[in-house]
């Protein structure tokens, strides 16, 4: 009997959220009358998969605005209707977002409120928003953050590395010599790195990671809070075989261990007499035993190779 009272509660608990009405006794948090001292902008987080990881106070601010403005339309039109959210519709994307934030900004200084959405997770997090954010505050307008889902959060909070301490480089590089170059500038970095990936250039960047920076613990967060949501960890040569030669789908964060230090006593000579030891074994290419020798020695491929070819 208890049982199914605790069921009906938490029913009306579920209906209750959807309807996103603010506290007893509390009154609404934006205004929707205009004049007076201007609007406020606010920046909503939305769900990055799993529409139930929506706030209620997320809820509450886009049913009270007078505006929301949306990386896709079509995209948040889904989320929109989810919770039965009725609130006019406006796009604010990349190409359009520098010529059309002016029309917003004159909303908001006429008294109006406004919120802003990417597709998913936070806005201005790699998305849109920057331009939108930055031109509210020179003109004195309250820009109020909406806080909610993260992927980068999301997946440094399952990862198992370092969390006090991490850096986040948004999108890596599309063209491989420019990817490149960034990892190598990274090589020193000593806090966890955080990317977002294609899940077509996946395979590439990783093995660029195991090749400038050497056998590192790796991460890849894949659809997460989805269906087919998956994680896979391990050093960077593992998570390379275990995706094999198939099709990576889905949204894709990557992390990256931070540099812990070379082991103390392996020295350059000490790196050549295992190398020697290798070819005298036969049937690795060069590049095999610098994979071979950064895992169990902790070195930097980039150093390994110097070496090799520069003895």
């Amino acid at each position: 009997m208890k049982k199914n009272v605790h069921q009906r509660r938490d029913k009306k608990r579920k209906a209750s959220i959807r309807e996103a009405g603010p506290p007893a006794g509390e009154q609404p948090e934006t205004r929707k009358s205009s004049g007076g001292t201007g609007g406020t902008l606010y920046v909503v987080a939305t769900p990055i998969g799993n529409l139930d990881d929506i706030t209620i106070r997320a809820i509450r601010v886009l049913k009270e605005v007078r505006l929301i403005a949306a990386e896709d339309t079509r995209r948040t039109r889904i989320l929109l209707n989810a919770y039965q959210i009725l609130t006019p519709l406006t796009s604010l994307y990349d190409q359009n977002e520098a010529r059309k934030c002016g029309l917003l900004i004159a909303r908001l200084q006429g008294g109006e409120d406004v919120a802003y959405v990417s597709d998913a997770g936070t806005p201005g997090i790699s998305d849109p928003g920057y331009i939108l954010v930055r031109e509210a505050i020179l003109r004195g307008i309250r820009v109020a953050p909406v806080p909610g889902a993260s992927a980068l959060i999301a997946a440094l909070s399952v990862s198992g590395l370092p969390m006090d301490s991490f850096v986040f480089h948004g999108f890596l590089p599309s063209k491989s010599t420019r990817r490149r170059e960034l990892l190598t500038s990274l090589l020193e970095e000593e806090k966890t790195l955080i990317f977002y990936e294609s899940p077509r250039r996946l395979l590439s960047s990783l093995h660029d990671i195991g090749e400038l920076l050497g056998g590192r613990e790796v991460v890849v967060s894949r659809e997460m809070t989805k269906i087919y949501e998956e994680f896979l960890r391990g050093p960077v040569s593992e998570v390379i075989t275990g995706l094999g030669d198939g099709t990576v789908r889905g949204e894709v964060t990557l992390i990256v261990a931070g540099r812990t230090g070379e082991t103390p006593d392996c020295s350059d000579e000490e790196l050549l007499r295992r190398h020697e030891q290798l070819r005298r074994e036969g049937g690795l290419s060069l590049r095999d035993m610098a994979d071979r020798l950064a895992q169990e020695t902790g070195v930097s491929r980039r150093r390994i190779y110097r070496l090799l070819l520069f003895p």
